[in-house]
């Protein structure tokens, strides 16, 4: 007896990712782990108003290019985009605040 052929279906997030190699895994994890930490302190830093708002912004710049390495390494386009205002939103505290 043959065996039924199943057509393909699409695959969720975790699945797609469950059959990429760990590599990628473990570079999501630090991109997202480091990226929230530098957002956090982020955050911190301009709503103390103490003075810091361009390390403040710089940590920003840099928070949302981890997220959005994340996001391509994912495939999360919607992200990607929110990543990119960040970005700019960085760039234009740096050069406002300069």
């Amino acid at each position: 007896m043959r065996a039924a052929i199943v057509p393909p279906v699409s695959l969720s997030a975790p699945q797609r990712l469950a059959g990429r190699p760990m590599t990628n895994r473990k570079l999501t994890t630090v991109f997202e782990v480091t990226g929230s930490a530098l957002a956090i302190a982020y955050a911190m830093l301009i709503a103390s108003n103490t003075g810091n708002e361009i390390l403040g912004f710089a940590l920003l710049l840099v928070s949302a290019l981890l997220f959005a390495g994340w996001a391509v390494i994912d495939r999360r386009w919607a992200f990607l985009i929110l990543q990119g205002f960040y970005a700019a939103s960085a760039i234009i505290g740096l050069i406002r605040w300069a």
